[in-house]
């Protein structure tokens, strides 16, 4: 139970570093890579079975990516809204 309020704190945090380049607020970019870094860990649980982790791989890709480029608008409200109803779910 635990562990599940963990890995949505995850998706939360992650949620919030995509709304925060969306707005166009400076982003730490050790933010950026540490919450791209444990939704890429997070995301191997595709291995496991669980579908839902493919979300986690591609947020994952574009936070890194947002490092480098300036993304595409789409591409950083998408996962921030589904890794936002993910992380709420995991607490409900």
């Amino acid at each position: 139970m635990l562990a599940l309020k963990i890995l949505g704190g995850i998706d939360l945090a992650s949620a919030v570093a995509f709304l925060m380049l969306t707005f166009g607020m400076n982003v730490l970019p050790s933010y950026i890579m540490f919450c791209g870094g444990l939704l890429f860990i997070k995301g191997m649980f595709i291995f496991g079975g669980d579908l839902l982790s493919i979300v986690d791989v591609f947020s994952a890709i574009f936070l890194f990516l947002s490092l480098i480029i300036a993304l595409p608008t789409i591409l950083l409200w998408s996962p921030a809204f589904l890794l936002l109803a993910k992380g709420v779910a995991s607490f409900v």
